[in-house]
């Protein structure tokens, strides 16, 4: 169902890789959202003016301030397409994320107020004037709303995006909202029970809940998070696949929004290659990942002395003493540092994330072990985080 409207309304809808792709299917959820409450809107207050219904009309206004969700998608996708320019030189794109986020709190804020309303409710309950066509004219609204949410989410799983990810959470809430009034409704008109303040408190927690939910996951973004390891593989798998490559580290991604990911990596290779061979090298190598990546790629060329004895045994003992230390990976940037009094042995050692690592006793157990090799040896270390699942 999804692709018969993404095909009429999208111009090459199958291309979502495509940045303009992408802010154009954001562009029709945002635009058909607000079409969709209007409608919903117009109608109820139409059958509420006609009909005598206060609840109707006022169901009907609640649609209408629902359209602002859609509009604040609207222009959270319109903004996050803006170009980079002097002040933004990484682009607009994390508007998008901040939308989500505004959408998150205006999604707890609703859920407060259904909650205070719904207190007072219990503490002064109130006679419901109920009819079968109020009742049918609330059940009217739940499929469109379950349209709008259902193609919300699929849209927002399709181009990655939290903003209409809470856009369709927002829908499927009034969904909820909506089956617990016309519930407490059939109750009232039926049975005479009125349990209006009760169902809409259960509610109300409900939607605060995936309010605060939404907030952190809009939020991560924001803050920064660990890159998708899937697109770190594919950068690793690229760089290691050039035979001249003794290995990686250092790989960091930064991602500015959707279209707006910038990554940088330190590429080892035979220190005794030509200089200008493997700077050929390397950049042959970003041209290829931004290439077939879609991001802006840069790389350091690290040489690595090979067949050396000495360095060898150096590391040798140093990744035998590691070895104690899980949480710490191999050695790398090793450098040896040769003067008539000291020996300097300059490294990196990697440590994961939110480790809690002892750098003096690992700096102490180092030396102790190198000076075994020769008390002349002096290690340097310099402990990295890890930012990548390299």
């Amino acid at each position: 169902m999804g692709d018969f409207f993404y095909k009429i309304f999208i111009k090459d809808y199958r291309n979502i890789a495509d940045p303009t792709v992408r802010h154009r299917y954001g562009i029709f959820a945002g635009v058909l959202g607000i079409f969709l409450n209007i409608i919903l809107a117009a109608v109820k207050v139409f059958i509420g003016f006609i009909s005598g219904s206060l609840s109707v009309s006022a169901d009907g206004l609640n649609n209408l301030s629902d359209a602002s969700s859609s509009v604040i998608t609207l222009i959270g996708f319109r903004l996050s397409a803006k170009p980079d320019d002097y002040e933004h030189p990484y682009g607009h794109a994390r508007i998008e994320y901040l939308t989500g986020l505004i959408l998150s709190v205006i999604i707890i804020f609703v859920g407060f107020s259904l909650g205070k309303s719904s207190i007072d409710k219990l503490i002064s309950p109130q006679t419901l004037e109920i009819s079968i066509f109020t009742i049918f004219v609330m059940v009217l609204s739940i499929p469109v709303k379950i349209f709008s949410a259902v193609l919300n989410y699929s849209i927002g799983k399709k181009i990655a995006s939290n903003t209409l990810i809470a856009t369709a959470v927002d829908s499927r809430n009034d969904v909820i909202a909506t089956v617990a009034v016309v519930v407490g409704m059939i109750l009232s008109y039926k049975y005479q029970i009125n349990v209006d303040g009760f169902i809409g408190l259960v509610v109300s927690l409900f939607i605060v809940w995936s309010g605060i939910g939404l907030c952190k996951e809009t939020a991560s973004p924001l803050i920064g998070e660990r890159p998708d390891p899937v697109l770190v593989d594919e950068i690793a798998k690229i760089i290691l696949s050039h035979e001249d490559v003794i290995g990686i580290h250092d790989l960091m991604v930064h991602n500015y929004g959707a279209g707006k990911i910038f990554a940088s990596a330190h590429i080892e290779v035979d220190a005794s290659r030509d200089v200008m061979d493997s700077h050929e090298l390397v950049d042959t190598i970003e041209q290829e990942i931004s290439n077939r990546l879609d991001i802006h790629f840069v790389s350091h060329m690290d040489p690595v002395v090979l067949d050396d004895e000495d360095i060898d045994a150096i590391s040798q003992v140093i990744s035998k003493v590691i070895k104690d230390f899980p949480e710490v990976g191999n050695p790398h940037d090793l450098r040896f540092i040769n003067s008539r009094n000291r020996s300097r042995i300059i490294f990196d050692l990697v440590k994961s994330p939110g480790a809690d690592v002892d750098e003096e006793k690992i700096s102490r157990m180092v030396n102790t072990a190198l000076r075994e090799l020769s008390p002349n040896y002096h290690a340097i270390i310099t402990f990295d985080k890890s930012y990548t699942n390299l």
